[in-house]
Order: C-alpha cells, then structure tokens, then sequence
C-alpha cells in the first residue's frame, strides 16, 4: 500500500490529522499492553497497528472486520470490509487487501504525478491571475493618486478596496511560499509560528476584501439615499467598517484557536472555529445582496423621476453599473458552497476561489479605473496639456537657437 502518497495528496487536512491522533492513540495502547504480560489462559493477538489501521487485542481464533479508513475513502468507489484473523501464528495479512477493497487502483505513480500536475497547473494559472491583478491594481491606485481632480471620497474607497485586492494576492503568495515551498514537509502537519502567522494574514485579507465590497454597496446606497449629505462625515465610518471589523474577527479567531484549537497550521476548515472567520464572510454577502436588491429598486425610482437632471442619471448610471456587477459577482459562488460542507466539490471550490478569483482584482480596476468615463477624460485632458507644454518648449528651444 502507497501509504505515503495517500496521506500527501489526501485534500482535507483534518482527516490527515485525525489519522495521526489514531495512530498515536493505537501505538500508546501497544505500548501499555507490552508492559502487561498476558495471563495463562489469555493468549491471543495483541493490539497492532499495520501502518492504516489499528486492530484491537483479540482472543486465539476469533476474527474482526473493519470498513475501509477515512484517509483513503477520498479515493475509492464504494465502501469495502477489510478482515484479520487471530491465528497461533499471529495476525494474519489483511484480506482482501486494502488496495483491493477499497479500491485504489488510483495511487499508481502515474495517477499521483497526474494529480501534482494538475496542481502545479492550478497554481501557474492563479498566480497569473494575482500578478495581473497586482499590476492592474497598482496602475489604478497611481491613476487615482495622481490626478488632483480624482480625489474624491468616492475614489478614496475605490483605493482602499484596491488595496484589500492587493493584499489578498500577497497574502495568497506568503501562504504558498510559506506552507508550500519545501516538499518534504507535510503542510497539514506543521504548526509554526510562521505558518499560524501566514494564515491570520491570509484571513484577515479575505475579510477585508469582503468588508469593502460591503462598503462599495453602502456608500451606494447612501449616495442614492441622501443625495444632500456630506459624504466626507462617513468617511471614517468606512474606514472602521472596512479595516477594523475583519481585525477584531481575525483577533477573536486568532485568541479561539490559541485557546481551544491549537493543532496544525489553522488551515483546517473543518474545525468548528472556523465559523467566527465563516460567518462574518457570509453576513457581508447576504447584506451585500440586500443592497443590490434596494439599489436596484432606488435606482429604477430615481431614473423615472422627471426633475432628476440628465448629469445626475448619468452619474447614477455610472458609478451603479460598476457596484452591481461585482456584487453578485463576488458573492454568488460563495453563498453556493456555503451550503455544502467544505470537503465537497473541493476542485470546484478550489477553481472558483483561486483561479477565477485571482483575476477578480483586475476586473474591479477595469470596472472602477481604466472604463471609467472620468478617469478617461482627466487623463486625455493631462496628455493634452503635457503634448501642448512639449510642443511649447521645443517651441522656445527652436526660436533660441534661431535668434543665437
């Protein structure tokens, strides 16, 4: 039996790790019988544990039957019975074999290198998508930087959803290079300081990703609600909402897991901690989702409206078509697998979140920035007056070096 291989490329962590406090657990009982010789009259098969599974003590001629172990149902096509007798001799071999059994016909070399390949395909595919999503984000922060007439309450929250876009593909990168760079260590297994730090990190960009697009919705539905407003005295608001309510949530992880759950490297999702990360995710997209429904109600009222000026439709429009899109588009496929457990459709899940989202980034830049009619306007506008200052200098130079 591979074993090894089984347990490397096993998807859910946790049943990694329940495999090993089994293993541990079935070796100390070994442990204590050897140090209890048994009495006359109780010769039998000892406790064994043959590398998967743990067989409990059993008297001189009896049998036990156990169904195939969690670790390798992930690979099989239906459940089988694996069966050990107590002979004179010992235990027997299992039988039938566990790769007969429980069928895992999959574990051959080439199926497993297969399974690495489409691995490290995954991977070359979303870290493209963070690097130009990084590049496309960056551009857009320099735009709106930039250009004096871009800074606007508006364009302040466009820059800090960037930036948590920014940070969530950072924070995708240390966790690979921390949890994933030295194949020789099992990443489900190895619980450093390190490790622990690259996933609160990782959490907490994710949060904060979520909590400004909670704000984008918002600041929406506040411009389309209080058309009047200061929209600067909400600034702050923002700012709290976006930045410091994912900080209290991962604080309260981070402070959860030290306390009660402190095994491995926190990137079990099955561990019930994980819904003080889960839940907060889940709140910010069912709100996310009532704005997009009220919006689109405000919006459809304000169009009808006969005083609404032409200008103010068309910043409506505008700045409504770019909310909407990514509302349904960051929360959808996010409120689908929130009604399944986390080891079903692990591929799915793991496309969806890594590879199409590592190009939502550049998406929000395209949406917000680059298709943005203003933003467009004020950089013709710039190059214009810089095209017109060139052709003024050269201007000067010429009518110098004439009269010289």
């Amino acid at each position: 039996l591979p074993f090894p291989k089984v347990r490397a490329t096993h998807p859910d962590c946790s049943v990694v790790l329940q495999f090993q406090e089994r293993e541990a657990e079935c070796l100390q009982r070994i442990r204590s019988e050897s140090q209890s010789p048994a009495l006359p009259g109780q010769e039998g098969c000892p406790t064994d544990w043959d590398g998967v599974s743990c067989w409990p003590a059993l008297p001189l001629g009896q049998s036990r039957a156990i169904a195939c172990p969690d670790i390798l149902t992930v690979f099989k096509k239906s459940k089988g019975l694996i069966q050990r007798n107590c002979t004179e001799w010992g235990w027997s071999i299992p039988s039938p074999p566990y790769h007969s059994s429980c069928q895992l016909e999959t574990l051959s070399n080439n199926d497993t290198e297969a399974k690495a390949r489409h691995f490290v395909t995954m991977k070359v595919l979303y870290t493209c998508g963070y690097s130009t999503s990084l590049a496309a984000l960056l551009l857009a922060i320099a735009i709106f930087s930039c250009f004096r007439k871009l800074h606007c309450t508006r364009n302040s929250i466009h820059i800090q959803f960037f930036t948590s876009f920014i940070l969530r593909g950072t924070a995708v990168f240390i966790k690979d290079n921390v949890l994933f760079s030295d194949e020789s260590i099992n990443h489900c297994t190895m619980s450093t300081v390190t490790c622990k730090a690259a996933i609160t990190f990782f959490q907490y960009s994710v949060l904060a990703n979520f909590y400004w697009l909670l704000v984008e919705g918002l600041y929406l539905q506040t411009l389309l609600l209080l058309t009047f407003t200061c929209d600067r005295s909400y600034t702050w608001s923002y700012i709290l909402m976006g930045w410091g309510v994912p900080m209290v949530t991962v604080g309260v992880w981070v402070l959860t897991r030290l306390h009660y759950d402190d095994h491995g490297c926190w990137d079990d999702y099955s561990s019930p901690y994980w819904w003080v990360i889960k839940a907060p995710i889940l709140l910010a997209i069912f709100v996310n989702f009532l704005i997009f429904l009220n919006v689109t109600r405000m919006l459809a009222q304000k169009i009808r409206c006969p005083d609404l000026s032409k200008t103010h439709k068309q910043q409506y429009m505008r700045l409504t078509k770019s909310t909407l899109l990514l509302i349904p588009l960051f929360g959808v496929h996010y409120v689908v697998f929130a009604l399944f457990p986390e080891h079903v459709g692990v591929d799915a899940r793991l496309y969806f979140e890594l590879v199409l989202g590592s190009y939502q980034g550049f998406l929000v830049a395209l949406l917000y920035c680059f298709l943005n009619g203003e933003v467009q306007a004020e950089i013709r506008r710039n190059w214009g007056k810089w095209q017109r200052s060139m052709e003024s200098n050269v201007f000067n130079l010429a009518t110098q070096d004439f009269t010289a």
